[in-house]
């Protein structure tokens, strides 16, 4: 059964997302705040963890950036703030996912379903393939990406966006295409996680950002 940690400390927040999770069929575990998370990440396994921002203790992200010194658990962050800054921040950090309150449970679901496949589809693979571009080497087994030899950090969603963009490259590839090849579900309406992740891939890859070629009207490309 698929294992829920659901971080909040408003309760109303908590029971919604419970009532969803357990129609899925999922099991929900509940964290109070910042600090009550750390706890039960070190003392028990999940499968993905949702969490607010804005918590007595211990903030989300605080939060977030303790749990990823030993947890590579997916993470979904919720945020009164919908603001660019904000979302950078917490893909920075690692999280897989930025949902701004309020929130469709129904959508909710739609996510969480999003990331557990591309969990399952990343570790399920046994593609070997090496992909060298210029100074950029891509181990597509491995998820690493060098760049003149030296060792790229990315967060998970930079890496499927990479990836995508790579085995694509020389193809224009609409926002639509983008969102539903690499994100699996529809933004409804929302699209400037895209934008915010091409900005980090952008930053990701230095002298080779201009490689991801802006189509205006349209989407992005890769070339070299």
């Amino acid at each position: 059964m698929i294992r829920i940690l659901m971080v909040d400390d408003e309760e109303k927040i908590r029971r919604l997302v419970r009532k969803y999770a357990e129609f899925e069929g999922y099991e929900v575990v509940e964290a109070v705040d910042g600090m009550d998370a750390i706890d039960k990440v070190r003392h028990q396994d999940f499968d993905i963890i949702i969490m607010d921002v804005m918590m007595p203790e211990l903030d989300g992200f605080s939060t977030c950036r303790e749990i990823r010194k030993t947890s590579k658990t997916p993470i979904i962050m919720l945020s009164a703030r919908g603001e660019e800054y904000d979302r950078i921040h917490g893909f920075e950090l690692g999280i897989d996912d930025y949902v701004v309150k309020p929130f469709s449970p129904k959508e909710m679901m739609l996510r969480i379903k999003a990331i557990l496949a591309r969990v399952h589809q990343a570790g399920g693979g046994d593609d070997r393939e090496i992909i060298q571009i210029e100074g950029i080497e891509v181990d597509m087994a491995a998820r690493k990406v060098t760049v003149d030899g030296e060792l790229v950090s990315m967060t998970p969603k930079e890496y499927d966006l990479f990836f995508y963009m790579i085995k694509n490259r020389g193809i224009a590839l609409t926002r639509d295409k983008l969102i539903t090849n690499v994100w699996g579900y529809d933004f409804y309406g929302d699209d400037r996680t895209l934008d915010t992740h091409i900005k980090l891939l952008r930053k990701s890859l230095g002298s080779y950002s201009k490689c991801i070629v802006t189509l205006r009207g349209v989407g992005y490309r890769f070339e070299a």
